[in-house]
């Protein structure tokens, strides 16, 4: 492979990498909608640069093209320098500044401006740069005052950070500084040696790569923390809107049992107030649970229920293994939902079986019950608000699924797997 074609499969594989990253830039979740435009219009500069530095690459060999070797060069100073202007807005923002009226950034803007008139002087004269008639580029005796303003603004973001670097978390210092100084250091040489340009469009890539991986990454990680935080609430939601009928027969039943049973009717107040603690503590947890806390919770909830509908439900335990933690009020639930549609005197006695076991793949949680079979809707013609709940809680904090099928026989199977960590 000859040097010129090493350059053509170098700026096609970055233009192809930077197209793929502007798209993920523009469909990729954000907290912030500022963050997010301001990533598009970064790498879609990009794309325009990288773009200039092909048609460069194919115009230089040829002696007739003088033309547009000027105009594509003109295009590579330009969209090399639109960024600069650009990270210094980012910089003052993310340390919380304003960066309309900082002061740095107002400079930072006169010494953009300042290098951009001269630039575009530039192909009207030959003391900045100029193309032969051959076409050959060639500095100019000038051309290092046409690129200082730039360098400037280069210097003043680096000195920028530094001094900011108490404020700024320790991946956006790191990022940052990628971003500054190779390619400072390549452009500082490249003034000197004109052939190394294609060290400038690698520099030039990492150094706008760097912001990529480590800033938008970042960025999704508050986005996850946020829908984290969202699915909590619901949950809480959930806590708080507990079954009014379901509290009132429970209360109920321990009335009546202290006439005829006191030592059970103690029994039912400890397994209620057990699922009364259980719900509420799920409002604070903003984490997950051992599933021996959730199998805790479940068998209090039961344990109500069945003082109701005593030989009319029947539950069966096959739990041997419980290391594994899970979101909380992820079980309740799945078994709350089977004893409400399952409950129907035209019915046999329901049966609900719960199983764990661990597979090569993660912890699955197994809910059987042999009611009536699993509808879409509720009975309100409603789609399953609860189950939906668990099933978004399971794939944010946890990473894991709900899958809901029909139990041979009759009933509904609700699988809940967990992945190993």
């Amino acid at each position: 492979m000859s040097l010129n074609q090493f350059y053509f499969f170098v700026c096609g594989a970055v233009i192809a990498l930077s197209a793929m990253v502007l798209w993920i830039s523009v469909i990729i979740p954000s907290t912030s909608q500022w963050n997010k435009r301001f990533f598009v219009i970064l790498f879609a500069v990009f794309v325009l640069y990288m773009i200039s530095a092909l048609v460069d690459l194919v115009v230089y060999d040829e002696p007739n093209l003088a033309w547009a070797e000027r105009i594509t060069a003109y295009f590579e100073y330009l969209f090399l320098s639109i960024p600069m202007p650009m990270f210094t807005a980012y910089l003052l923002r993310t340390c919380g500044e304003d960066w309309l009226k900082s002061m740095i950034f107002r400079t930072v803007v006169v010494l953009w401006g300042i290098y951009f008139i001269l630039l575009t002087t530039a192909p009207f004269t030959t003391i900045f740069y100029y193309v032969t008639p051959d076409n050959q580029f060639v500095y100019g005796t000038w051309h290092s005052l046409m690129v200082a303003p730039m360098f400037a603004v280069m210097f003043l973001n680096s000195a920028s950070v530094i001094k900011r670097r108490d404020k700024l978390p320790k991946k956006y210092l790191v990022a940052f500084l990628i971003h500054l100084i190779p390619l400072q250091i390549v452009l500082l040489i490249n003034c000197l040696i004109t052939e190394l340009a294609v060290s400038v469009v690698l520099s030039a890539c990492v150094s706008i790569l760097s912001l990529f991986v480590i800033i938008l990454y970042d960025q999704i990680e508050q986005y996850v923390g946020q829908q984290r935080e969202i699915a909590h609430q619901r949950a809480s939601i959930m806590v708080l809107q507990m079954r009014p009928h379901f509290i009132y027969n429970a209360m109920m039943s321990i009335y009546y049992l202290c006439a005829k049973d006191a030592k059970k009717a103690q029994q039912v107040t400890l397994d209620f107030t057990t699922y009364l603690r259980k719900n509420f503590t799920a409002i604070v947890s903003e984490d997950t649970v051992p599933f021996s806390d959730e199998l805790e919770h479940t068998r209090a909830y039961l344990a109500v229920e069945q003082v109701q509908f005593e030989d009319s439900l029947f539950v069966e335990y096959d739990t041997p293994h419980k290391e594994f933690r899970l979101p909380p009020l992820t079980l309740q639930p799945i078994v709350e939902n089977a004893v409400k549609h399952g409950m129907d005197p035209e019915y046999a006695p329901l049966r609900i079986s719960i199983k764990t076991r661990e597979t090569d793949s993660g912890n699955e949680i197994i809910v059987e019950d042999t009611g009536p079979g699993f509808e879409p809707v509720d009975d309100d013609g409603k789609p399953h608000t609860a189950l939906a709940n668990i099933q978004q809680r399971l794939e944010i904090m946890c990473g894991g699924k709900m899958t809901i099928r029909p139990r041979a026989g009759g009933g509904t199977v609700v699988t809940v797997t967990i992945p190993l960590y």
